[in-house]
């Protein structure tokens, strides 16, 4: 298989733009430095082709967090709302094949596989909103246990009343105002 990977002028254009973001941001990353973010990027070409597909999908990611043990850092979508260029999308394969009319475009879970990222779990969803608001307006899909899943639900989460709300829906239904937050850790 192919590495994805992004042209040497794209990775150093994305590079800076990535550091001004992370500079503008720094209350989402205090005591981390990003020159030490950067090498981690360098060395990985795959985790910049994703981050760079967040990107171009609207998410904005910036970096939330970084484990000592792991030597790791953790980015997500950033935007305020739910990523413009993931919305309109049902949860996964089997509930856009179960879907007899009025078809979506796509599903998240895939989406998010083919970008090379995870959707946020509920944990990350909420850690998430400490450097927030985020999805004042919107909702994002998360990921949903089996046990949801297996009989047709999914999750997502949104932001009102200064509270997380997590809710269910059918994993077959979509609306534009609903999309997916990633993560990517590098």
């Amino acid at each position: 298989m192919r590495i994805k990977k992004l042209t040497r002028e794209d990775a150093e254009n994305f590079l800076q733009f990535l550091h001004v973001r992370f500079e503008k941001n720094i209350s989402r990353h205090n005591g981390m430095h990003w020159e030490n973010i950067r090498k981690k990027l360098e060395n990985s070409p795959h985790s910049m082709w994703s981050l760079y597909q967040m990107e171009q999908t609207g998410g904005e990611p910036d970096v939330i967090s970084y484990d000592p043990a792991k030597d790791e850092y953790l980015f997500m979508d950033c935007s305020p709302e739910s990523p413009s260029g993931r919305r309109s999308l049902c949860y996964d394969q089997k509930a856009l094949e179960s879907r007899k009319a009025n078809k979506p475009c796509g599903n998240a879970v895939d989406k998010a596989s083919e970008m090379g990222i995870e959707l946020l779990n509920e944990d990350q969803y909420r850690m998430l909103q400490v450097s927030g608001p985020f999805d004042l307006k919107t909702s994002s899909w998360i990921q949903t246990p089996d046990q949801i899943r297996s009989l047709g639900g999914a999750l997502f989460c949104d932001f009102r009343y200064n509270t997380v709300f997590t809710y269910h829906n059918g994993a077959d239904s979509y609306y534009a105002a609903r999309g997916f937050r990633g993560s990517l850790k590098v």
